[in-house]
């Protein structure tokens, strides 16, 4: 089921991201608010942060955000550490609900401000209806 809800982080993300132009990766809605380049790079440091539990160690690092094409490249390859890691069924250094509940709940809500700026900034994501989505483990 975790394997799943990251495939369901990276399938949303990516159609957050699909068709986005570069400028909207700086578009900022507030000053408080997280440009979608900042988001983006916070979720590849969650799912850096997701091995580190997984592996025993919980060390945090916060990445400063690279280029928008960069980022979108960091992001997936954080993903892949972590579904790769989820994959080998080796014994995780914390439990699957903690890992759920924390890294990859918090990159879905991340996911879901992505969509919510690009409607702000005049580039909104067309509806689908999630359920009947083609998602699974492994796919990109």
């Amino acid at each position: 089921m975790l394997r799943h809800a990251v495939a369901t982080v990276r399938y949303r993300a990516n159609k957050s991201l699909r068709d986005a132009h570069p400028e909207f990766a700086n578009f900022r809605l507030a000053e408080s608010v997280r440009t979608p380049v900042e988001l983006l790079a916070h979720m590849g440091d969650l799912f850096d942060w997701a091995v580190e539990l997984a592996s025993g160690s919980g060390a945090w690092k916060e990445a400063v955000p690279l280029p928008w094409d960069e980022e979108i490249a960091r992001f997936h390859a954080s993903l892949d550490r972590f579904d790769h890691l989820l994959a080998t069924h080796e014994p995780l250094s914390a439990p699957d609900d903690r890992l759920l509940q924390g890294p990859v709940a918090d990159a879905l809500t991340h996911v879901g401000q992505l969509a919510t700026l690009r409607r702000m900034a005049g580039i909104p994501i067309k509806p689908e209806n999630y359920f009947k989505a083609a998602i699974a483990p492994g796919n990109r």
